[in-house]
């Protein structure tokens, strides 16, 4: 009880004396106005368990991902003590598909996240910064961008690239970024003519130190923020994809891949899409609420 009192003080101290305790004493401040937040830390808890599940699939699934069992007694089973959310026209083990599945949805959303951020980041900060006509000719290729719906600018992707869970992670990706690249923007605008940046420039860094050290730190919460919320947008897309085909392909434990392979026996046998669907939804909802909960823990104009 006193170590974690000391701890508290350590962390909540006004005067730190190291870097390493301001940060952590950052971090452990926004843990506590995010604990504050209901619905965040009920979306934080989805996206917990969704990494857990992912980590421990193996051990949480009770019958193979891609096997199926008897087709004469085991097909399109509805959920029972056995298997639990039912069984597909394969006589595969939903609940175990879907549980191998969080993996394969949890990888999308991390690489395209990977890729998509620090392009988002590098264009809209140059973009800011130098201005001029390097502003013009970046935005206006953002604009392109922009201006088709995101599944239909994926789906033009994979067309061209072939189906396949790497290509519709690459189509994702190429589409995710010009968000970020507007805000990286918009934020880089208000940063560029600060005091601090001209006192750098008198000092002699440059515009790449510059942009590096200062510009996108200082960018990273409000694209985090919109990251996190986007991650739901990310998931659906990967979902649509595979409904339609062009994602991971079959037996891949999928779930629009599920939702498509159960769209047959939707009036007979609703478990088979329903429950991938309700995977979809409960994880989508979760990376909602916690992205709106770190919008108001990482807003700069927010009451401390």
């Amino acid at each position: 009880m006193a170590a974690a009192s000391s701890l508290r003080l350590w962390l909540t101290t006004s005067e730190p004396r190291s870097r390493a305790q301001a940060r952590l004493g950052g971090l452990y401040q926004g843990f506590r106005r995010l604990a504050r937040n209901p619905t965040a830390m009920v979306g934080l808890a989805v996206v917990v368990l969704l990494v857990v599940v992912a980590a421990f699939a193996p051990l949480l699934a009770t019958h193979s991902p891609t096997a199926g069992g008897d087709l004469r007694t085991e097909r399109l089973l509805p959920p029972g003590p056995v298997f639990w959310l039912g069984t597909d026209d394969q006589a595969r083990d939903i609940n175990s598909r879907i549980i191998y599945g969080s993996r394969l949805t949890l990888a999308v959303v991390v690489l395209v996240t990977v890729i998509a951020t620090p392009i988002g980041l590098a264009i809209g900060t140059i973009s800011g910064y130098f201005g001029g006509w390097i502003d013009r000719i970046l935005m206006r290729i953002t604009d392109i961008f922009l201006a088709f719906p995101r599944l239909v600018l994926a789906l033009a992707f994979v067309a061209a690239l072939g189906p396949g869970i790497e290509n519709a992670i690459i189509a994702i990706a190429i589409t995710a970024w010009p968000p970020y690249a507007r805000l990286a923007r918009a934020e880089t605008l208000t940063i560029r003519n600060s005091d601090f940046i001209h006192a750098v420039r008198l000092q002699g860094g440059s515009s790449a130190r510059i942009l590096l050290k200062h510009v996108v730190p200082l960018c990273l919460s409000s694209v985090t923020v919109r990251v996190t919320l986007d991650m739901a947008g990310i998931i659906l897309t990967a979902a649509g994809l595979g409904f339609l085909g062009l994602g991971a392909q079959p037996p891949t434990p999928e779930w629009g891949t599920m939702i498509a392979q159960g769209r047959r026996f939707l009036i007979d046998q609703w478990w088979v899409a329903a429950m991938p669907g309700i995977a979809i939804f409960v994880v989508s909802l979760g990376f909602n609420l916690l992205g709106d909960g770190l919008r108001d823990v990482l807003d700069p104009r927010s009451v401390r």
